[in-house]
Formats: structure tokens, sequence, C-alpha cells
């Protein structure tokens, strides 16, 4: 395994890049620690994959440099980065069985060939793939071919890292579920170096021990799951992560309160000395499930209207029109909530505040 840093790096497809939004990747620097479990985090077109593939070599940098343990690899390609990649789609031998298949790595470096047989079958074993290494890989699920592709980097005890581009996007969520179960344990029982690209926020977070969260081009934070849903480094953090994401208001500051259409909120009064200190434009965010709904008059109360009540089962969604903004709030169904007039409450050690996008801290 190997600790990977992103030394400064940014990427532009284009020959002649002319300023910031020409660049796919924009300056990034961070540091994959041996032995981590990652997820990279974001939509479609964030540069997810362009990071991806610069650290596994299929992609040298515009700018910057990549160091494994220390060496600069920026120039190597794939072969010398001893880099595992499992792709969105599998990438097999289907002539081959599944033994051959798992095999196929070992013997390409010429590893004897005991030492081949004890690591497909350790492989096999880890995997649930034992019942089937005699079989061909063109007739299986994809399930178990997406298997095969892991395997494929598993057999090898020399990787620096195990990349994964959207591994499960071909398998059903039941499957899934199983699958993910299954990175964890293997995580686990070898603590290999793991860094993981999806746009499935639940994916990301019961795979990964740290989330890597990407917007246009930039890592705007990694945390730990409850990090990124507790305290959002980033407007983009706090509406992505979380379903419904985080309710984000502009607002302006009036004597240490947040001031929306007219109404106020109470503030941490440490954090609307932040605010009164920030500059850009400020903004406030609350979780769904920490919005107050009443259908009765409250104290620091704003009046808005209950427009759809959605039944979830175990909780509510409740959408509420609050002026001419949308508000969404998670509520216990026996909470009586009925479309019509109601009133908002934001509890003050719940509510953000945001001043040009980045997340304010009280002190």
């Amino acid at each position: 395994m190997a600790r990977i840093e992103l030394e400064t790096i940014a990427h532009s497809y284009m020959p002649r890049p002319a300023g910031p939004d020409d660049y796919a990747l924009k300056s990034i620097h961070t540091v994959w620690e041996d032995g981590g479990a990652y997820a990279v985090l974001g939509p479609s077109g964030c540069g997810k994959t362009t990071m991806l593939n610069i650290i596994s070599g299929l992609l040298t940098p515009s700018e910057g440099r990549i160091l494994f343990d220390g060496k600069d690899v920026t120039t190597l390609p794939p072969e010398k980065r001893n880099i595992a990649q499992v792709f969105q789609f599998p990438v097999l031998y289907d002539t081959m069985t599944v033994e051959k298949n798992l095999a196929f790595p070992l013997k390409n470096r010429k590893v004897p060939a005991h030492e081949v047989d004890r690591r497909v079958k350790e492989v096999a074993e880890i995997l649930d793939l034992k019942h089937l290494l005699k079989k061909r890989a063109a007739g299986l699920a994809a399930d178990a071919k997406q298997k095969i592709s892991l395997g494929r980097g598993l057999v090898r005890s020399d990787v620096a890292a195990i990349l994964f581009d959207e591994p499960l996007t071909v398998i059903d969520p039941h499957l899934k579920w199983q699958l993910r179960r299954k990175l964890k344990d293997i995580h686990s029982q070898f603590g290999l170096t793991l860094i993981y690209v999806t746009h499935d926020q639940v994916e990301a977070m019961t795979f990964a021990d740290k989330v890597v969260v990407m917007y246009e081009g930039e890592i705007v934070q990694i945390g730990t799951p409850q990090e990124l849903f507790e305290e959002p480094a980033h407007t983009f953090v706090g509406y992505f992560i979380g379903s419904p994401g985080m309710n984000i208001l502009p607002c302006t500051l009036d004597n240490g309160r947040a001031v929306v259409n007219g109404g106020s909120v109470p503030l941490d009064p440490k954090l609307a000395d932040a605010a009164a200190k920030a500059e850009g434009t400020l903004e406030m965010g609350i979780r769904p499930m920490y919005l107050g709904v009443s259908m009765q008059p409250v104290e620091d109360g704003m009046e808005g209207r209950v427009t759809m009540v959605e039944d979830q089962g175990s909780y509510r969604i409740v959408t509420v029109a609050l002026s001419d903004h949308v508000l969404k709030a998670s509520v216990q169904p026996s909470l009586p909530v009925a479309e019509g007039a109601c009133w908002v409450s934001f509890p003050p050690e719940r509510t953000k505040l945001f001043a040009a996008g980045k997340l304010l801290r009280a002190g």
C-alpha cells in the first residue's frame, strides 16, 4: 500500500486553457493516507473520474505532481504504479474461466505457480467465487463479473491502492448492498488503500471512513459522514448530502439576528459576530430534521404555508412555502401537520450561516 499525495494538481483537456473555467480540476492538494477507505463524491462533471485517472496514470496532469510514499510518479505509466482499477463496467476475458481471470495478473508478473494457486483460492474464498472458478466469465451475472474484476486487483500483494470508478452502476440495489458490505470486510481484513468514486451519497456514506466531496473541479470538504451532515463546509455539501438536502436561504444580519423575508431568526451570539465580519452574500442553512413546523403561532417563528405532506412510513416530509422560498421539514408521523397556514422555527443551535458559500463558525 502507499500514501498518495496530490500536490497542487490541476488539469485541463484544452491545449491552451485561458482561465479557471477551462480546467476540469483546479489546484487540488490532498493526501490519501496508507490503508484508508475513501469515497470521492460529487455530481457528474465535477472532476471525480479525472482525478482518479490522474492517480492511476491514465492521465498526466497539466500542472502539479503525484507522489506515492514521497516518490514522484507524475509521468509514470499505470503499469509502473502498481495500481489496480475497477471500472464501471467489468473488464474481463470472457473466454477464460473465473480461475484464469484471477490468475492472469500474477502470471503476467511471473509469480510462481504454487503462489498463483494459493492467491487465487484465497481471493475466491473472500469474494464467494469458489463455486464459479471453473466457469467461463461470459455466462455470469453482472455482480459476479464485478467481483472478478475486484478480485483481479486483490490477487496482487503489491498494489499501492485499488481505485473504483462507479463500480456498482450496473448492479441491482440488493446486490449493491452486498458488494459494499464485502468491500468493507475486505478493507478491515487487509487494510488496503481504497478510493471509491461515486455520485451516490448512500454508497459513499456506507463505504468510506472519509468522504471527499467535489464540486466544479475542486474539493470542497473532506470528512466523516457525520461531519459532512452536521458541519457542511460549503452550501453545496449541505444541499448535496442528505435526503432531502439542507434548506438554504439568502439572509441579512440585523442586531444579531438573521433576517429572511421580513422575519428574523435568533442566532448564537458568537456566530452573529462572525457573520458581521464576513464578506460575501450571507445564507442561512438548516437540515429538514431540525426545522420546526407548527400549525399554531410559536415564538420566533415565521409564518408560511404547508403545501404538501409526504408519508415516508417512519417519518413525513413536509413542504413549506415561505414567501418565495420552498423549505423541506422531516417530522414524526404523530405531529399534527396538514396543508394550510403554519409557522416554522429555526433552533439557533442547529442553524448554520454561510458567507460566499462557505460555512461560518462561531468564534
